[in-house]
C-alpha cells in the first residue's frame, strides 16, 4: 500500500508541474469584452482549432488536469 501511495504521489507531482508549464504555454484568451464585438466562431481558424497546436495543448491540459484531480482524490482517500 505504501508503494502505491508513493507512485501516486510521484504522478501527482509530475501532473502538477505539467499543468503549470502547459498553462503558461497557452495563448491568452481575449474573448472577454472583445468577444461581444462580433468575432465570429464560424471562421476557418475556429473550426479547425482542434487540429492546430493550440488545440492539442488544450486537449493535453484537460487530460493532465483530470489526472491531477483523480490522483488528488485517491491520495485524499488513502
Amino acid at each position: 500500500m505504501e508503494m502505491f501511495r508513493t507512485i501516486l504521489t510521484i504522478i501527482f507531482v509530475i501532473a502538477s508541474f505539467a499543468i503549470i508549464i502547459i498553462v503558461l504555454m497557452q495563448e491568452g484568451k481575449s474573448t472577454g469584452l472583445s468577444g461581444m464585438t462580433g468575432e465570429s466562431e464560424n471562421t476557418f481558424w475556429a473550426q479547425n482549432k482542434k487540429n492546430s497546436l493550440e488545440g492539442k495543448i488544450e486537449r493535453f491540459t484537460k487530460v493532465t488536469a483530470a489526472i491531477f484531480m483523480i490522483s488528488a482524490l485517491i491520495l485524499g482517500i488513502i
